[in-house]
């Protein structure tokens, strides 16, 4: 069967059962400030190393359960203990200045994490030093827990082979959204929101396409 949109593409992936020993959003630790550090520590390496880094930051307090202390430690931080910290993700004196000043903005602007969560948008993230369109997306969808796709080179990859080629991020995101949004009813009676289909979906391709299987 040809696919043509991607809520198809979504039910050939589910098929699958490529997340079913996953966390129920996929990334782990969903809806956290931990979230909002680890997409910036998966630019340009493994979800491996990034595990390590996180692990450092929290034998470091820097990440807490609470996530709005863990704001105020991570803004308030020596910038050598988390560089130190965050090693394992290579690019570490970059990506500590970048970490550390956006914790920083955060507090700033929105005063603690929830308001942050319930405020931020896509335009203010993209003013961020370091933060690109997958970032902020990531962001978006896994910490905030906003109807937003992110989509990657995975996804693009996945996408062109099946007769699909979008040349700018914006437009690849665009059509892996329709698709499930106008069909989100039936998927509705699985998924809590649009949100969680969203997280699920890049999750999928992302699994799929590291065990470069067939559909």
């Amino acid at each position: 069967m040809q696919i043509t949109d991607s809520y198809e593409l979504f039910i050939k992936l589910k098929q699958k059962k490529l997340l079913d020993n996953s966390p129920r959003y996929w990334w782990p630790n969903s809806h956290s400030f931990e979230v909002v550090i680890g997409a910036i520590l998966t630019q340009n390496t493994k979800w491996e190393n990034v595990v390590k880094s996180l692990d450092n930051l929290k034998s470091n307090l820097l990440l807490l359960e609470n996530n709005n202390q863990s704001l105020q430690n991570f803004a308030t931080a020596d910038i050598g203990l988390i560089a130190s910290c965050i090693v394992a993700s290579g690019f570490y004196n970059q990506k500590s200045k970048r970490l550390l000043q956006l914790a920083q903005n955060i507090l700033q602007d929105f005063g603690d994490f929830d308001t942050f969560v319930g405020e931020v948008s896509r335009e203010w993230l993209l003013n961020q030093k370091g933060i690109g369109f997958e970032s902020a997306d990531s962001i978006l969808n896994y910490a905030c827990n906003r109807d937003v796709m992110v989509v990657d080179k995975y996804t693009q990859k996945l996408v062109a082979s099946i007769g699909f080629e979008f040349e700018h991020y914006e437009d690849l995101r665009e059509w892996c959204e329709c698709g499930i949004r106008e069909n989100i009813q039936k998927l509705s009676y699985e998924y809590e929101d649009l949100s969680m289909v969203f997280a699920r979906f890049h999750g999928k391709i992302v699994e799929f396409s590291k065990r470069k299987m067939q559909l």
